[in-house]
């Protein structure tokens, strides 16, 4: 699981006017963030807005990411779905075009049981052949995964990390690789001996935040300078704030799919006087 990287970047999707996927804009922001502290990507994430991609654009999209991959860097492919035979199907293509690894969601809003957690992952690692990252995020599943069967769940095959977003059960378990969820606990997790981060901030500070892997001496004080990014891109759901300010730098992002909508003025402002304050904007 090394392999795939410390910072791992959960990209955007740009749409174009159309709301089409904008395949050249995701290939040329893919490569900047390559360029620019990312070891890896995650694929239709959340922020990647995959709950509102059909199938063929979500695979779509994840062959875009493995025919143009940056040298070096790894690609997850987001599989998670609330049908577990959708799951199995999205993992077993995404393995087919090629994803390094895949990440994948508790079942949301069924709210399965302990059983029927074990259940899911049971049939989704069967039709797996590399890593899975598991992901627990209570907030959006609405059923946390707690630490004693992430360890249960790392018995089965190809069952190798979990992308751990509710920081109050963040700790290394026994045959996972810890990744942080939350941009806020990379230094926590990296403190903890955790292998890094699938973060969203990355898409505008990565160097800053492959310093926090590189020089662990100074990991608390950079910590603390990224504290303006974490507040800023916390005043709406990741996907809005992360396109707002690609949009802002130049990049073409494009505007969200609804349900989300585009950053209001207040927001952009805010977004806006933090890419500012950090030198990475013209006033």
């Amino acid at each position: 699981m090394t392999q795939l990287g410390a910072i791992i970047t959960a990209i955007v999707t740009p749409f174009d006017q159309d709301g089409a996927v904008d395949e050249q804009a995701f290939v040329d922001l893919m490569k900047h963030l390559a360029d620019n502290g990312s070891d890896g990507f995650v694929v239709c994430g959340t922020t990647g807005e995959a709950s509102t991609l059909d199938d063929d654009e979500h695979l779509a999209v994840i062959e875009l990411a493995v025919q143009n991959r940056p040298a070096g860097k790894s690609i997850i492919g987001g599989v998670g779905a609330n049908d577990t035979r959708h799951a199995i199907k999205l993992t077993t293509r995404a393995c087919e075009l090629g994803a390094d690894a895949l990440l994948s969601v508790n079942p949301y809003y069924n709210r399965p049981n302990r059983r029927g957690i074990v259940a899911h992952y049971t049939e989704v690692s069967k039709a797996a052949d590399r890593p899975i990252v598991l992901y627990n995020i209570p907030g959006r599943t609405g059923s946390d995964m707690p630490n004693d069967l992430l360890a249960e769940l790392a018995q089965l095959d190809h069952i190798a990390g979990v992308k751990q977003a509710n920081n109050d059960n963040l700790a290394l378990v026994d045959g996972l690789e810890l990744y942080a969820g939350n941009d806020e606990v990379l230094g926590r997790t990296l403190d903890l001996g955790g292998a890094g981060g699938i973060l969203t901030g990355s898409h505008l500070v990565g160097p800053t935040m492959r310093r926090m892997v590189d020089e662990p001496e100074n990991r608390a004080a950079i910590d603390e300078e990224l504290q303006d990014v974490y507040a800023a891109l916390g005043v709406g759901p990741a996907a809005m704030t992360i396109k707002a300010a690609l949009n802002l730098l130049g990049h073409r992002a494009g505007t969200p799919r609804l349900p989300y909508v585009e950053a209001d003025p207040e927001e952009t402002a805010t977004i806006r006087a933090m890419l500012v304050g950090r030198g990475l904007l013209e006033t």
